[in-house]
């Protein structure tokens, strides 16, 4: 079985963001395979961390990859501020006699440098055109966690656990791994919070990461941290606002500064995505569709939302308003150019993660989290057929039946972009639900 089957037997995704499904990345050719170890997302930690613990097993997982793809060179993009991780890469490439195919290039310590298009631009100076994918430069990107599960899937083993960090205004910062389809209740438990009434959770890093309706939803296999901050913190407070509440906030007092624009990730490699444009279109009930469809453009960072708008509005909320309405459309961006160049300025208007740090008010929690060994027991495990981009898995197993640890329970329908999942503990299938199979552990 060749690397592509055995990937994609194996369920590996995209290990974080919206979970593409790793094998389709894979089907294709490219130039570079550029392993993404930014971790731009402030207080998380996983990725530096798996680099250091299982950094032989990263390289030889990107290696695979890489030469899968048949491409030419592999670039491994990580902050310059890991000196240590940096330098046990390096000697690592040495040992495995991997030198003149791979190489670790040192990033600058800004937000977000994790963005696949500011990674592609940072490690080989080309700039993804608008409305595209990596590949459209000859370049295919994947994560460190990612490149790992690669590494294991080769020798059989699906992925049936994640890595993620547990931050914020908590007493124990860790990052932990945990079996998939665990609940996140038990799982918070491990804070050392005694009452955990005043505190909200965010699901992800604090910029892109989303509120917890409640915390009794289940670990996935793109989950990458929980964030615990109490209720009245600022960045509860601005995640708690709703699209509608975002878009009247947003009509009644943007003063067109253009900040949101000037600072904007995507604006600044040279793309027409500019929010003030958006927040104009809005203000005055614009019906332009070229000033509308730009808000496709948005990656969602959410730099403009929490970081650059001085009267605190919401322009990346006033973005996914007007992409829902062009959905509901079938109304697509067009671009008017396939080669595009950084705008001068953009060296000028980086954001530097420490200041983005305390614009949030993350200063305090800002620690190490670090990785920690817990045998997790929880009672149940919920496992998503749908934790990736595409279709859902369709359960292969019955109700009363008894499954292994890493045996497949859903399966990608035929002809569909996908992935499977597999059981990541032992124990006997108690519900199948619309979109996840519930397993009793034992």
């Amino acid at each position: 079985m060749d690397l592509l089957n055995r990937v994609k037997d194996a369920g590996v995704i995209g290990a974080g963001g919206a979970g593409f499904p790793t094998h389709a990345k894979l089907a294709a050719k490219a130039e570079y395979i550029l392993l993404n170890g930014a971790e731009c997302e402030p207080l998380l930690r996983v990725d530096q961390q798996l680099m250091a613990e299982f950094s032989e097993e990263i390289i030889k997982g990107l290696e695979a990859a890489g030469q899968y793809i048949e491409a030419r060179k592999a670039v491994i993009g990580i902050k310059g501020k890991h000196k240590a991780i940096v330098k046990l890469l390096r000697e690592k490439i040495t040992a495995l006699g991997l030198e003149d195919y791979m190489e670790v290039m040192e990033l600058r310590d800004i937000y977000p440098a994790g963005d696949e298009q500011v990674l592609v631009y940072e490690l080989t100076k080309r700039v993804v055109p608008e409305a595209s994918i990596p590949l459209k430069v000859g370049c295919v990107v994947i994560n460190s966690e990612t490149a790992l599960n690669i590494f294991n899937a080769l020798s059989g083993k699906p992925v049936t656990e994640t890595y993620l960090t547990l931050a914020g205004d908590i007493p124990n910062r860790l990052t932990v791994k945990v079996p998939v389809g665990m609940p996140i209740r038990e799982l918070l438990r491990q804070c050392g919070l005694e009452n955990g009434d005043d505190y909200a959770v965010i699901d992800g890093g604090p910029m892109m990461g989303s509120l917890l309706d409640g915390i009794d939803g289940y670990v996935t296999k793109k989950s990458k941290g929980f964030i615990l901050l109490k209720k009245d913190h600022f960045l509860i407070r601005k995640k708690s606002v709703n699209i509608n509440q975002g878009r009247v906030i947003s009509k009644t007092a943007c003063e067109q500064c253009r900040m949101c624009t000037d600072l904007c990730p995507r604006y600044l490699l040279g793309h027409d995505m500019q929010p003030h444009k958006v927040m104009r279109a809005l203000s005055y009930d614009l019906k332009d569709l070229k000033e509308l469809q730009i808000a496709q453009l948005c990656c969602e960072c959410n730099a403009c939302e929490l970081f650059s708008c001085p009267a605190n509005l919401h322009p990346k909320t006033v973005n996914i308003f007007y992409k829902q309405k062009l959905a509901e459309q079938g109304i697509r961006y067009q671009p008017t150019q396939v080669e595009f160049q950084p705008r001068s300025a953009r060296d000028y208007r980086l954001i530097p993660s420490k200041r983005l740090v305390a614009k949030i008010g993350l200063t305090l929690f800002d620690q190490p989290a670090p990785l920690t060994t817990i045998q997790f027991k929880p009672e149940y495990l919920e496992i998503g057929l749908r934790q990736h981009i595409g279709a859902p898995s369709q359960p292969i197993v019955n109700l009363g039946q008894h499954v292994e640890a890493g045996q497949m329970i859903g399966k990608i329908p035929e002809n569909s972009l996908g992935a499977p999942v597999h059981a990541s503990m032992a124990g006997t299938v108690v519900e199948i639900k619309d979109n996840s199979i519930v397993v009793k552990v034992g």
